[in-house]
């Protein structure tokens, strides 16, 4: 019998990309899926937390297995601003104000790095388990790109020529640091289904 599973999203392009995955293993499931309207709170100050306050509460509240992600951006010139901000970095104006807001803080800064991170939390059986992804780059100057969303237009990853927003989402989903998190949460599902 295929095992369920539910990741804590709405995303419909995600479930998808993860069902395609583990087929064959486990029926992955979103939040819509298992009747879930809740705005599940990201209350926590680590990414790793905002993602098991995920998890957690769909286990506590359906009594399901469940995976949840949390990403963002880390500016060291910023002190690793936006981090777990990202999604609301200027105060809930979405995406175009937030790279706005990035974009004037880093005017005339020579120190670029940057990193985006994502870490997932799984909780199977009763145990909860992390897994992580992280890619280093630089904040371009301007916006180059219309693809993806978010800090993406700005975010030039190391050995590249092009920003993440330049890049198609095949290219992207190689690289990224949600494409490295979610190989490990599949290498270790797929253990797991053994």
């Amino acid at each position: 019998m295929i095992r369920q599973l539910v990741f804590a999203t709405n995303n419909l392009n995600k479930t998808k990309e993860v069902s395609t995955l583990l087929a064959g293993q486990y029926e992955v499931l979103n939040l819509k899926d298992i009747g879930c309207t809740t705005d599940i709170p990201e209350t926590a100050d680590t990414f790793a937390g905002n993602a098991g306050l995920k998890s957690h509460f769909v286990v506590e509240n359906f009594n399901l297995d469940c995976f949840a992600d949390d990403s963002g951006l880390e500016v060291e010139a910023l002190n690793n601003e936006p981090g777990i901000y990202s999604a609301r970095y200027a105060g809930g104006r979405g995406d175009e104000a937030n790279l706005d807001l990035v974009l004037q803080k880093m005017q005339g800064q020579q120190n670029r790095a940057a990193r985006f991170i994502t870490v997932i939390s799984l909780i199977q059986n009763g145990r909860e388990s992390l897994f992580e992804g992280t890619i280093q780059g630089t904040i371009r100057e301007e916006r180059s790109g219309i693809n993806g969303f978010g800090y993406d237009p700005i975010f030039q990853p190391d050995g590249y020529e092009i920003t993440f927003a330049e890049m198609d989402m095949e290219q992207k989903n190689k690289i990224s640091h949600r494409a490295i998190a979610m190989r490990k949460l599949i290498a270790f599902l797929k253990e797991q289904a053994v």
